[in-house]
């Protein structure tokens, strides 16, 4: 009875821990802060601009951890499988991680992955993490990714924001699993297109 009491309280603590780390996070109705980066689609590398983006409509801002990772691949190819449907909400997505361009290059035209199909963002200081109130941690010594290649950046928490035309968050997504969290993001840029203007 002790140990099940224990066990509950610990993962009633871990839940918070969780929660927090989300709730940190720019909330709905916050300012989106604008942003420039160097970022990757199809493997070319361009400046992604979200002042610029937002003239075209909404933007998905998603941040992930880093490229070639479980879940972060997962994310991607979530994305990817979806991108029509946001483009038919008349989103625009980006990914941000603490990658190199070198490595997003790789990932967003990798076929499995972002497929061409999604534009990956190098944020190699966190500045943009920072501005958006996420965590950056370190990297970890001997952390390898999905190819068996070293992981030499730090990485973020894995966080959606929908910004709306006019430079506000419409909707924050975080403490969800990539899948789940692609879908919320998707609901909330449909809610978007579907609202009267």
């Amino acid at each position: 009875m002790k140990r099940s009491l224990a066990a509950r309280l610990l993962a009633a603590l871990l839940a918070c821990v969780a929660c927090s780390a989300a709730l940190a996070a720019l909330k709905e109705g916050d300012a989106a802060p604008a942003f420039t980066a160097q970022a990757s689609l199809a493997g070319k590398a361009f400046d992604f601009s979200l002042k610029d983006s937002l003239k075209n409509g909404p933007v998905v801002v998603y941040f992930y951890p880093s490229a070639f990772t479980g879940g972060c691949n997962l994310q991607a190819h979530t994305f990817a499988v979806h991108h029509d449907q946001f483009a038919a909400a008349g989103a625009t997505i980006v990914g941000v991680s603490l990658d190199s361009i070198g490595r997003l290059n790789e990932f967003s035209a990798d076929p499995q992955y972002c497929a061409g199909k999604i534009a990956v963002a190098s944020d190699a200081d966190g500045r943009i993490a920072k501005a958006y109130d996420l965590a950056v941690r370190d990297a970890v010594a001997g952390r390898k990714d999905t190819r068996g290649a070293d992981i030499e950046h730090g990485s973020t928490e894995r966080t959606t924001f929908v910004v709306t035309p006019d430079g506000r968050i419409a909707a924050t997504v975080g403490g969800l699993t990539p899948v789940a969290n692609v879908e919320r993001a998707l609901a909330a840029v449909q809610k978007l297109a579907a609202a009267p203007r």
